[in-house]
């Protein structure tokens, strides 16, 4: 006989990731967040919706620490089944994770978990030994992760968490984790130059990348810090920044032009025309928004081991990175901040979308694991 259990009712179902208050229902925005439970029934099933425009959301389903499924979920409230004929009495591990980034562009986006029905009990939930925060931009969103080489749409159906290199790092280390991520953002501007599109402009709100007319309340409210405090952040920004310096010019926040510049670059019958190099007052801009960001991450998570996980797609931002981090450390006397050099993505490890293949994603994980466990001890 299968009973109704809801999230709102039950503490012993976990949802990870920043959410707006409340679980009546559990909203999922950002890609890796989740619902997680532990149940001994032989038959379950979710309670869920999906909300979106234009960009529909996805979800993996984890048994038992297992990938089993990956699929779109439907606009219309309805029961999805996870698993059924399992062993009556013996404990199985359930997590649903939202496959996707938050889509800023999208003011409906985002998945609604009201519940589950099984014939078991729900348990205590896993606990797991750390926390750690993933920031950044579409690597950290899985951008490219599935599919064939050659796929070039952008579409929700290449972008997955679950083959990205934060959910393998927290898989490798037994961590509860987080991530901050958003597609073309970057450290100080964007591959667009659109200049609002920066990550440390929105990371204090539960999920700022969302525009104004948003369709859900909350996202804007500033974060509950407190409330969940990482063991290690990783930050991976600066390649949409990169871009930026190679791209014609965008609008600030004000709506005039701006553009990151290369020596040398023109506009020639309205077409543009790039430059030889960096330009040094613009790399400035960028070495000053790495040591404000650390700044900005220190003061929210004062017990953090911090990251600055780079170079996977180029790394012509990691001189003002590494000055920034360096600036940073002379001048606050913190010590528990590095620089992790990334392996850089190759024609082999290549995924769709330009973007880093799965491969690339497993080397990555590797740095990042190997240097948690040194510290760790």
């Amino acid at each position: 006989m299968l009973r109704e259990v809801l999230i709102k009712d039950d503490e012993n179902i976990l949802v990870h990731g920043r959410t707006v208050p409340g679980r009546d229902p559990a909203v999922l925005l950002w890609g890796g967040s989740g619902i997680e439970l532990n149940v001994n029934g032989t038959e379950l099933w979710v309670d869920i919706q999906a909300c979106y425009s234009n960009r529909e959301p996805w979800i993996a389903i984890e048994i038992d620490g297992a990938l089993i499924a990956r699929q779109i979920v439907d606009t219309e409230r309805r029961w999805i089944p996870i698993y059924r004929q399992k062993e009556a009495g013996r404990p199985t591990r359930v997590r649903i994770i939202k496959e996707q980034q938050a889509m800023g562009e999208d003011t409906d986006h985002r998945l609604e978990v009201w519940g589950f029905k099984t014939d078991g009990e729900i348990l205590p939930a896993k606990q797991y030994t750390k926390k750690i925060e993933f920031i950044g931009d579409s690597i950290n969103s899985g951008e490219g992760s599935m599919g064939a080489k050659d796929a070039c749409e952008w579409n929700p159906l290449y972008f997955s968490h679950t083959h990205a290199y934060p959910y393998m790092v927290a898989g490798d280390l037994d961590a509860e984790y987080r991530v901050i991520s958003q597609g073309g953002w970057g450290l100080y501007a964007p591959w667009n130059n659109m200049r609002a599109n920066n990550i440390p402009r929105i990371y204090p709100e539960v999920c700022g990348v969302c525009d104004k007319d948003f369709a859900l309340g909350g996202v804007h409210e500033a974060n509950d810090f407190a409330a969940w405090q990482p063991d290690f952040i990783c930050v991976n920004l600066g390649t949409n920044d990169d871009g930026a310096f190679h791209n014609p010019p965008g609008e600030d926040e004000e709506g005039r032009p701006f553009k990151m510049h290369m020596t040398g670059e023109s506009f020639e019958n309205g077409e543009y025309k790039q430059g030889t190099d960096y330009d040094p007052a613009d790399m400035k801009k960028v070495q000053d928004a790495a040591r404000d960001f650390l700044k900005l991450l220190r003061e929210k998570n004062p017990n953090a081991y911090i990251f600055w996980c780079y170079g996977i797609m180029g790394d012509g931002m990691e001189p003002p990175i590494r000055a920034g981090l360096e600036e940073y450390k002379k001048n606050s006397g913190d010590s528990r901040v590095e620089y992790l050099p990334m392996p850089p993505m190759t024609e082999e490890t290549t995924g769709s979308l330009m973007h880093p293949g799965p491969r690339a994603h497993r080397l990555a994980a590797d740095v990042i694991v190997r240097r948690i466990k040194e510290i760790a001890g």
